[in-house]
């Protein structure tokens, strides 16, 4: 079964994060596996696991995650109804891809199960698990990663977190509709990487756009089904990492914002934090990252016009011999616009589908502007 391969977290341990916190705590709030017991996983909404593997990192160091579980479990939560279970670690199997199939098996089987896993790692490659795990849900996934770099390195051979993008393209089965990048700061990447993303018809947006409005990745966040972050894309100031040290990247505030929105996405099931340096410093950021996706989670509003679209506002919006179609959500005031299922080609969307966007790109369209998003998914949609 895909949870043998979890080892659960010592008895004292959770014993000592009771005793030496507030009931009201999260501590007090959270189902633990144990030794002695493991979570009714019928039972839970949100699953912490922990990866104990950063193989595919330069600097690959010995981590335990203690110190960001104890600043965790000493957080207050909100006005949360999600139910929480910490299911422990996955230790280091002999080789990468035994990591890799551990962290898809154990993903694959909680999102049967409407559980939305939190994989807390361990190099970023681990990503490429994460990834693997919809090989068993017949699905085509987004993928969203707020990272300072596109991970696209040449070398194929080695499992490392600059690279596992690649594998993610090249492998198959290839399950990957859109890759969207959130925060590349451009002298860490080749234009030959650049070039690349923009010829895949991949989203990517730079960390000077995304600070300036943060609002912009919304859209990009509500169309995700796997969120991937690094750490390194937080500044060596506001992340207390100064082992890698970053003089620039998004800060405190603005990496939990973003975390926020992955939360309140109703599509995201499943999402990871990557290259914690575990120390009691970073542990601080850490944790307050999880939480503001647990808050996200909890305030989803539960609407997708996939299926029944009478509840949404419809708008046709004629440009040059077509028409874009977009929808209204009079709850949220959240915009979507169709890309259109063709019959006389290949697709890869077997169906028409709704890709969220802004009010400014309905308002764009009126101007007889094609918004870039759609142009672009309707490309990939025909590759």
């Amino acid at each position: 079964m895909a949870f043998d391969f979890l080892a659960p977290l010592n008895s004292h341990f959770i014993d000592s994060l009771k005793k030496n916190n507030n009931p009201q705590a999260l501590a007090s709030k959270v189902v633990f596996h144990t030794e002695e017991d493991f979570p009714d996983i019928s039972k839970v909404k949100i699953a912490l696991i922990g990866v104990l593997d950063s193989r595919g990192s330069s600097k690959t160091i010995p981590f335990t995650l203690e110190a960001f579980r104890k600043e965790f479990y000493s957080l207050y939560p909100g006005n949360w109804q999600a139910s929480i279970a910490d299911l422990g670690n996955i230790e280091e199997g002999n080789t990468s891809e035994d990591t890799y199939y551990a962290v898809s098996s154990i993903v694959a089987e909680l999102i049967k199960k409407n559980v939305i896993p939190i994989i807390i790692g361990g190099s970023q490659d681990l990503t490429y698990g994460m990834y693997r795990a919809f090989d068993q849900l017949d699905q085509m996934v987004n993928l969203v990663s707020i990272d300072k770099k596109f991970d696209l390195g040449k070398d194929q051979v080695k499992h490392t977190d600059d690279s596992f993008l690649s594998k993610i393209i090249i492998n198959e089965p290839n399950n990957l509709f859109n890759y969207s990048n959130i925060g590349y700061q451009t002298y860490f990447n080749s234009q030959e990487e650049i070039d690349l993303i923009e010829k895949l018809y991949f989203d990517a947006y730079r960390l000077g756009e995304v600070s300036a409005d943060l609002t912009l990745t919304e859209p990009v966040f509500r169309d995700a089904d796997v969120v991937s972050m690094d750490l390194t894309a937080v500044k060596s100031s506001d992340s207390a990492n100064f082992t890698t040290f970053t003089p620039n990247g998004f800060n405190g505030k603005e990496i939990c914002a973003l975390s926020r929105y992955s939360g309140i996405s109703d599509k995201v099931s499943l999402f990871g934090v990557f290259g914690h340096n575990d120390t009691e410093n970073e542990a601080v950021l850490m944790a307050q990252i999880i939480w503001y996706f647990i808050e996200g989670v909890n305030f989803r509003s539960n609407e997708y016009p996939k299926g029944d679209r009478n509840n949404f506002i419809k708008y046709i919006v004629p440009i040059d011999d077509m028409e874009l179609v977009f929808f209204k959500s009079p709850k949220t005031e959240r915009w979507w616009i169709e890309i259109p299922f063709i019959s006389t080609v290949n697709n890869k969307l077997k169906k028409s589908a709704l890709l969220p966007c802004t009010h400014e790109d309905y308002l764009r369209a009126c101007d007889q502007d094609i918004p870039e998003r759609w142009w672009k998914a309707q490309r990939k949609n025909l590759l």
